[in-house]
């Protein structure tokens, strides 16, 4: 197992994420990528990208979200494990996928967050499509 994806959301806790991925790369010497995969800019998705502090609100946004997915990966660099941070933006379960062929990737490790009856009914998770997709294993680490 010589390369890890772990998908680190900001918006729940990573620690649980980042402690399974520390024990696994420690135990199989892997590489770990930790990718965040950030809204798409309006003009992907087919929106006018709006006025000059729209842009830079957005751009602002990015660079916070770029420093938090090193100070993710010099967490692994200072046990020794080679890492890397990635910031990529686009459709969460579709860059996953994405990325996971384009380093090679061995083993995908996503959290789960618990989501009521009524998100379930009308929204299928991240989890599930990259679950069903994915063409490598799969860990779901559950978050709080």
């Amino acid at each position: 197992m010589k390369n890890i994806l772990v998908a680190v959301d900001f918006d729940s806790n990573t620690q649980p994420l980042i402690e399974q991925a520390l024990l696994i790369s420690e135990k199989f010497n892997s590489k770990v990528w930790l990718v965040h995969i950030a809204e798409p800019s309006p003009d992907f998705v087919g929106f006018d990208v709006g006025p000059q502090y729209i842009r830079d609100s957005k751009a602002s946004e990015l660079r916070e979200e770029h420093k938090m997915i090193q100070e993710h990966a010099q967490k692994f660099t200072n046990h020794g494990i080679d890492a890397e941070g990635l910031l990529v933006q686009g459709a969460t379960d579709e860059m996953i996928l994405i990325e996971t062929n384009k380093l090679n990737i061995d083993l995908v490790i996503l959290g789960h967050k618990k989501q009521g009856m009524l998100y379930r009914m009308f929204v299928e998770s991240t989890g599930t499509t990259i679950i069903n997709e994915s063409k490598v294993p799969v860990l779901i680490v559950p978050l709080e």
